[in-house]
Formats: structure tokens, sequence, C-alpha cells
């Protein structure tokens, strides 16, 4: 918090310097323009001469004083960036982020835990964790929350986020730039289509000796031409010939220009960021192969990209000057040359333009999961077991849960054919340490820090049957609804897959009776399967089964103190069956009479 206000006020401070400097440019330009008129002025009831070199002095000066007052607005809109991200991490340290993008767009209904654990969402990990700005960064981060990565990718990255964490002032300039304009994916895909096309215009070698052979006629005419040896009306009419070829060649040239014209200002930004990357120096091998990967014969990637954002600005002198256009592209073949450039960028650069935006994603995926590393101290980078199936937690918490009121809690759960049972009385914290495990997991395989003293878990496969509920649409009632969620589950289980699966409640749609008969016989199924299973239930009958199967079944519980109609909750785990309900003295509180 200390380091965010810190860095907050350094950018204000800059903020401050730099609008005092905008408003001096202010009355800088006046002064020019009310000078270099009196001057004028002055000067012309003397000398014609003097006059105009007066005027045309001005003018260079208010331009200069323009140009100035232009690069330390882009500073002031920089800084203000930079602002905002420490106020934000700021609000994010005091549990304020349910006002940031909340990736629902991600969410799938029917994926094993997503809908269960609060990865999208208001208040959601999603908006915890993600500090990325780009469609393709955004996009990255959720799939990376829906799928684990191989141990081998989340040890590379628990390496890089190790060296990213501490370099701060690096990680929120690459947010800033990101932040100036978005970066989309339409526009990749528009991109990637054109390189994909095969070039139709201006490809042949001899297209190179008909431009200079071509403007070496043009302008060798305009020369004979103002040294009096050629008639105006001639040359007039040369004019109107070149006038015409030219643009008859440029009507080939046109549509790649409107197709691309709508990417310069993505074009920018992508440079930026990718500037920013290449001239860091890394020493996590991610990081490098990262760097490595748009490297163009030992070329950096923000040099080629740079020079296709100049290709793309000189397509545009037809819309910022079309007169200057006009004899540009009849005596030199503007447009012809720009599209020949633009042939050889694109032969030179098609297969690693995709690389580009994986570069960025990579690394807003990172920076995100760096500046959770930063901001979270005390969460501990997780180990991984080789042996399924393997999970060890201290002071294992919620994440999204306020510092200060997080109820931390130890578990371990080893081997196969497991199944933790964890009884409990109403709001004693089952569901809450169901999704605590569900929820470090996920970020555990995702290459993240977890929010525990330590951790230690096998890959695996995780699964939830936890919010189950009906769709009208689909005519499914809820109990339907939670029978198709245990038959995904079953089948994983008899694939033999190494999955890791968490139950709250299960079949809760049935009677008592049906209930119990079915959850005992899916305990019974899992265990026969050699599953792994952690199971929350208020029918403290199923701890029973720990007598029949003591190498299989583990019971656990959160259990309340009453004292008086009063009840009071520690939110801890325990070993052992929950013997304190407190179902009857809730019912007594709205007024049932027990």
């Amino acid at each position: 918090m200390h380091i965010y206000e810190k860095e907050k006020k350094k950018h204000e401070d800059g903020l401050g310097k730099l609008r005092k400097k905008q408003s001096l440019l202010g009355w800088l330009r006046l002064g020019i323009i009310v000078l270099a008129a009196v001057i004028a002025f002055y000067l012309f009831t003397f000398s014609l001469l003097w006059g105009w070199v007066s005027v045309i002095t001005g003018i260079g000066l208010f331009l200069a004083v323009v140009s100035v007052d232009i690069d330390n607005n882009k500073k002031i809109d920089h800084l203000k960036i930079l602002v905002k991200i420490n106020e934000e991490e700021i609000d994010s340290l005091n549990d304020n982020f349910s006002y940031k993008y909340e990736g629902l767009e991600f969410l799938q209904p029917l994926h094993d835990y997503a809908y269960d654990l609060d990865i999208f969402g208001k208040s959601s990990l999603y908006q915890l964790v993600n500090r990325g700005n780009t469609e393709q960064g955004r996009r990255l981060l959720a799939n990376n929350f829906l799928t684990p990565l191989p141990v081998e990718a989340i040890l590379e990255r628990h390496e890089a986020i190790k060296e990213l964490a501490p370099q701060i002032g690096w990680r929120q300039q690459l947010q800033a730039y990101s932040l100036k304009s978005p970066v989309t994916t339409p526009t990749q895909k528009r991109t990637e289509q054109w390189l994909g096309e095969d070039e139709k215009h201006f490809t042949g070698d001899y297209w190179k000796i008909i431009v200079w052979i071509y403007s070496f006629i043009t302008v060798a005419t305009a020369i004979v031409a103002a040294l009096g040896y050629l008639s105006s009306g001639i040359f007039l009419l040369l004019f109107v010939l070149y006038f015409f070829i030219s643009g008859s060649l440029s009507k080939k040239a046109i549509p790649s220009h409107h197709y691309l014209d709508s990417i310069v200002k993505e074009i920018d930004i992508i440079s930026q960021l990718i500037y920013w990357v290449e001239e860091k120096k890394f020493s996590a091998s991610l990081l490098n192969r990262l760097q490595n990967s748009v490297q163009i014969e030992n070329q950096k990637a923000h040099i080629q990209i740079k020079e296709l954002k100049g290709i793309l600005n000189r397509f545009d002198l037809r819309e910022r000057s079309p007169i200057i256009f006009i004899f540009i592209n009849s005596f030199l073949f503007w447009d012809v040359r720009q599209m020949m450039s633009l042939n050889k960028w694109k032969r030179k650069n098609k297969l690693k333009l995709s690389f580009w935006y994986t570069l960025i994603a990579e690394f807003e995926v990172l920076n995100s999961l760096s500046t959770l590393h930063f901001n979270y101290p005390e969460w501990t980078i997780p180990a991984f077991s080789k042996e399924h199936f393997a999970l060890e937690a201290k002071n294992l918490g919620h994440p999204l849960i306020q510092n200060d009121q997080r109820v931390s809690s130890d578990f371990s759960l080893e081997g196969r054919g497991k199944v933790a049972l964890i009884t409990g009385s109403n709001m004693a914290g089952k569901s809450t340490f169901l999704r605590s495990l569900g929820v470090n997991i996920i970020l555990a395989q995702m290459g993240s820090p977890v929010c525990a003293s330590m951790f230690c878990l096998s890959p695996n496969n995780l699964m939830s049957s936890m919010r189950i509920a009906d769709n009208l649409s689909e005519n499914t009632s809820t109990f339907y609804a939670e029978l198709k969620k245990l038959k995904t589950i079953i089948e994983a289980v008899n694939r033999n897959k190494p999955v890791f699966i968490l139950l709250d409640e299960i079949l809760r749609g049935t009677n008592s009776l049906d209930k119990h008969t079915g959850s005992e016989a899916l305990i019974r199924q899992l265990i026969k399967q050699n599953a792994v299973a952690v199971l929350a239930t208020h029918d403290v009958e199923l701890a029973k089964l720990e007598n029949g199967f003591p190498a299989s079944v583990d019971n656990y519980h959160f259990d309340v103190q009453v004292e008086g109609e009063e009840l009071y909750f520690d939110y801890k785990l325990k070993h052992g069956v929950c013997t304190s309900l407190n179902a009857s003295i809730l019912m007594k509180k709205i007024g049932i009479e027990i």
C-alpha cells in the first residue's frame, strides 16, 4: 500500500509540473502570434521581403511550440494512466475491485467448475487477478483459469513472476501502454486474413524497373519545363497523362490501404508494448523465449512493426495532404511504391504476426500474476507432487475474503480412493472451505501464488458440483440438472482421469431417504473407482462410512458454539464429526415455534 501511494504521488507531482508547462506553452503560443503580427506589420512598412521573412519565422516558431505542446500533452495523458493504475491497486488492496472488467463472456455454464467457484463476474477471482487490457491478454488469462497448465509450464511461470514481481515501475508502464487504445481480436483476425491472402498487384521484380524509369521520365519532364525548354501547354498535357496513368494504378493499391487503415492506431500500441518488452533484459527462461519468439532474422519485432506503421502512414498522404499527393503520385508512382513496400514487408513478416499478439497476451498474464505475488507476499508459490493424489495445505484461505476476516485452515489428503467428508452447522463454513480448496487449486495450476502459507498438490482435473440451478428454457429441474452434472463426474472417474472432486450437499432436490441412499452409493462408487473427493454434507449419518472404510474416508467438521440463543462461529476446520447443530435455533429466531 505504501509503495502504491508513493508511486501515485510521484506521478501526480510529475503531472503538476507538466500542467504548468502546458499553461506556459499556451501563453507562449499567444505571445508568438502577437509579437509576430506586430513585427510583421512594422517590417512591411519598410520592406516586403523582411515582412514575409518575419511572417514565415513566426509561423515556424508557432509550429515548433505546438509540437512541444503535443508531446507534453501525451506525457500528461500517460501520467494520468499511471496515477489511475496505482489508484486501482490501492482499491484492490482495500478489497474494492468489483467495478473492474468481469470477464463474464468467458463463463461456460457447463464447465467442470467455473460456475461453482466465482471465477468470473462481480467480486470474482478474475477481477482480483486480471491486469490485462488487450482482448488477447484477457482471453488467455480466462483460458488459464479454465484449463490447467502442464507442470513444466507452471514452473517456468514461477521463475518469471518471481523476477517480474519487484519490478513495479516496468510492469506498470507495460500496463499503461495497453490502456492507451484497445488491442482487439477483430484487428488481429483482420491482419491475419490480409497476411494469408496471396499478393495480387505489383509483385514482380520488373515493377522496380518500371517505377524508376517512369519516375526518371516524369521528373526529367518537370526539370526541362522549369528550365524553359518545354512549353507550359505541352507540360500540362503530359501532367494530365501522368495523372491518369498513376491514378489507374492507384486503384489497385487503394483496397489494401482501406483494409489496413483501421489498424494503424492499434499497430502503434502493439509497437510500444513489444518495444517495452524487447528492450528489457531478463534472466528467466520463459521471458527470454518469449522475447526471441518475435524476432525476424535477428531483428527485433518492434522495428518491423514500426516499418509497417510507416508504410501505412505514407499511404495516408492522400487524406492528409491531397494536393501534395496528386503531384507526388503523378510523378513518382507514390501508391505503387507503398504497395511494393507493403508486399515486401508482408513476405518477410507473415509467419510472425500471430507471435506479436501471443507475446503481448503472455506478458499481460505474467504481469497479472506478478502483481498478485507483489500485492500478497504472504501467499506462497505452490509445489507439485508427481504422484496422484496428494494435497497438503497450511493456513489455506479464500483469496476473495478480506484479509482481516479470512479464517485459514490446514488440510491434507493423500492417496487414491479417498473421500473427505465435511459435516457441520449451517453457515459454519463448509461451502466456503470447498471453494477455498477449488480456487487455490485453480490458481496453483495456472502458475499463480496461492492463498496459503504452504501448498503442495499433484496435477489434477478439478470437477465440482456445488451451485445447481434449474433451467426453465430446457424444462430442467434442479434435481435433474444436478444429476447431469454428477453424470459428467462419474464418466470422468470411469475413464480413470486424474480428477479431484468437490461436492457440496449433493442430491438436495429429492427426499431425505433417497438423498442419503444416493449419497452413500456415490461415495462407495468413488472409493471403488479410486477417485478422490471432498464432500460437504448436513447428513451426519454419512460420517459412519468411516467405520466401513477406515483407510478411505476421513471425517472433518465445522462447528458452532451456542450461548443461550446466540451463535458463535470460528470457521476453523476440525477433525471428526460435527455434533453441534444450529438449524432449530435459526428457525426459532425467524418465528417458527420449535
